[in-house]
């Protein structure tokens, strides 16, 4: 099932890397507009446009990626997240699924971590 949007953490991203990647794969970017800490912009990819956000530093050392639509080529956040990893060889985190508030603060905290080791579920208490 296709999840309605796309969230991936990457450590240490080069911002510029991750728009010439996202340019490559969905198509070019609008301007990016900075609200507070977020930066956005739109995608104009041959699906329409994709609202897209980023967080420098949302959790540490790690940028929130974030795609509102269910247009992408990634059916779900572990897609992307294994696409992002192979373009731009850093590592990346995402959760194993879409995920609820009413599953609880447990599973929450699960994540999967692709890395140059591999790909392997997590706890990442980002809280």
């Amino acid at each position: 099932m296709r999840q309605p949007d796309i969230e991936i953490y990457l450590k240490d991203a080069d911002h510029d890397a991750v728009i010439r990647w996202l340019s490559q794969t969905l198509g070019p970017a609008t301007e990016w507009r900075k609200k507070g800490q977020t930066y956005k912009c739109e995608i104009d990819s041959a699906a329409g446009l994709i609202p897209l956000t980023w967080l420098p530093k949302a959790v540490g050392s790690w940028h929130s990626l974030y795609l509102d639509s269910p247009s992408t080529p990634w059916a779900d956040d572990l897609a992307c997240a294994r696409a992002a990893f192979t373009a731009l060889g850093v590592e990346v985190r995402c959760a194993p699924g879409g995920w609820l508030e009413e599953e609880g603060e447990e599973d929450a905290d699960r994540w999967i971590r692709i890395s140059a080791d591999g790909e392997e579920e997590i706890t990442w208490r980002t809280g």
